[in-house]
C-alpha cells in the first residue's frame, strides 16, 4: 500500500525540513570514496574536493570490522572541519542488519546532520528499508535541528533488491537515487564471476558454423546491461538518478572507461571512483563528448520551441531528437558551471 498523493511530501515528524519536491540539480560525474579511519587519508580530503564532484566517506565494505567506531568518528571529523563548498558530502553507513547501522545514523545526524547531502544504504531490498530509514532520518534531524533533509542513495545489490527496483525507486520524496553494486549483486543471484564490474571473457556470443570448420568469432557481452537500464528506468520515471557503481580492476583503465561509458549511455549519470585514478576517468565518460554537444547545441537552436523538423548536416531533426539533444545541452551546461575549459570547448 503507498501513501495518497496528499500525504508523500509531509515530513515525518514533527520539526523535520520538509522534504524535497525535486531532487537539488548537481553534477555527480563521480562519487569518491574515502577510508575515513586512516588518518592520512582523512588529512588528504580537502584537495580531493577540489578535484570531485562528490566526496564519500565509506563505512562499510572495506573497511575492518575493528575498525569501525574509528571510521565513524573520522568522518564527523571530517564532516566538522571541512568547508565542502560545493562538493557534495556523502557516507555510505552499514547495513541495516549490522551491529554498526543504528549508531552509524544517530551518532552522523546528531553531530554533523547539516553537513551531510546523501546517507548511502547498502543492500536495499525493498521499500520497507526505505520507509525505515526515513523516519528515523526525520525522527533525528528534528531531535538535532537539522535544517535541510538528508537525502537517501540506495545501493542495488541483491536479487531481490533488483526485483522491487521501481518500489524503492518510488518509496519516499527522500531518495536521490541508485546505484549498482556489482559484486554482492553477483553473489546474491549465484553469477560465476569474480569481478567487480566490467565483462566476463566467458559471457558472450558465438558466431554461426562456418563451412570447413573456419574459425568463428566470439563478441564478448555486458554481464549488467539489463539489470542498468532496469535501474535506469526505474530511476528516471520516479525522478531520481542512476548510477553505475564500482570496478574494481585498477588496473585496467580502458576497461573502466568501457563500463562506465556503457552505463553513461543507459542513462547513469555519474559512477563510483575507488582509485584517484577513476576521478578523471569519470569526468571524461560523463561529460558530453564535445562534438556531440554542440551538435545538440545546433539542434536546440535551429528548433527553439522543440517542435517542426529540420535537416541539419543531412540528418533529419524532429520533436524526439530535440528532447534527445535536450538531455545533453543541459548536462553541458552543468559541466561547463564547474570546468571553464569545457565551457570553452562547449562554446557555453
Amino acid at each position: 500500500m503507498s501513501k495518497p498523493a496528499k500525504k508523500f511530501f509531509e515530513p515525518l515528524a514533527i520539526g523535520a525540513p520538509q522534504p524535497y519536491r525535486e531532487i537539488p540539480v548537481k553534477l555527480e560525474r563521480m562519487i569518491h570514496f574515502f577510508p575515513p579511519h586512516i588518518e592520512k587519508m582523512r588529512a588528504k580530503v580537502p584537495d580531493m574536493i577540489k578535484n570531485v564532484d562528490v566526496i564519500l566517506g565509506n563505512l562499510e565494505d572495506a573497511i575492518p570490522m575493528d575498525a569501525k567506531e574509528e571510521a565513524r568518528a573520522g568522518f564527523i571529523e571530517v564532516a566538522k572541519n571541512t568547508d565542502f563548498g560545493s562538493t557534495s558530502l556523502w557516507t555510505r553507513v552499514n547495513c541495516l542488519n549490522s551491529p554498526w547501522f543504528l549508531d552509524d545514523v544517530t551518532q552522523i545526524v546528531a553531530a554533523a546532520g547539516d553537513k551531510l547531502d546523501v546517507l548511502m544504504l547498502p543492500k536495499v531490498e525493498g521499500p520497507w528499508d526505505i520507509h525505515y530509514v526515513d523516519q528515523l532520518l526525520a525522527q533525528l534531524e528534528a531531535k538535532h535541528g537539522v535544517k535541510k533533509p538528508i537525502m537517501i542513495h540506495a545501493i542495488l545489490e541483491t536479487a531481490l533488491g533488483v526485483e522491487n527496483v521501481s518500489e524503492i525507486a518510488a518509496a519516499s520524496p527522500r531518495m536521490h537515487g541508485m546505484s549498482l553494486g556489482p559484486a554482492d549483486l553477483a553473489a546474491s543471484r549465484g553469477m560465476k564471476t569474480t569481478r567487480v564490474g566490467g565483462g566476463h571473457p566467458f559471457y558472450g556470443v558465438l558466431e554461426d558454423s562456418k563451412e570447413g570448420g573456419a574459425a568463428r568469432a566470439f563478441y564478448q557481452q555486458d554481464l549488467w546491461h539489463f539489470t542498468v537500464a532496469k535501474m535506469v528506468d526505474a530511476c528516471q520515471s520516479n525522478g531520481i538518478k542512476a548510477f553505475y557503481g564500482p570496478f574494481g580492476d585498477f588496473s585496467d583503465n580502458e576497461a573502466c572507461e568501457a563500463q562506465f561509458r556503457n552505463a553513461f549511455l543507459l542513462g547513469c549519470v555519474g559512477a563510483w571512483s575507488l582509485h584517484p585514478k577513476q576521478i578523471d576517468i569519470a569526468k571524461k565518460v560523463f561529460s558530453p563528448d564535445v562534438e556531440e554537444a554542440k551538435f545538440a547545441i545546433r539542434i536546440i537552436e535551429a528548433m527553439p520551441d522543440g517542435t517542426g523538423a529540420v535537416m541539419i548536416d543531412g540528418k533529419m531533426q524532429d520533436d524526439a531528437t530535440w528532447k534527445q539533444a535536450k538531455v545533453i545541452v543541459d548536462l553541458a551546461k552543468q559541466v561547463a558551471e564547474k570546468d571553464p575549459a569545457l565551457a570553452e570547448a562547449y562554446g557555453l
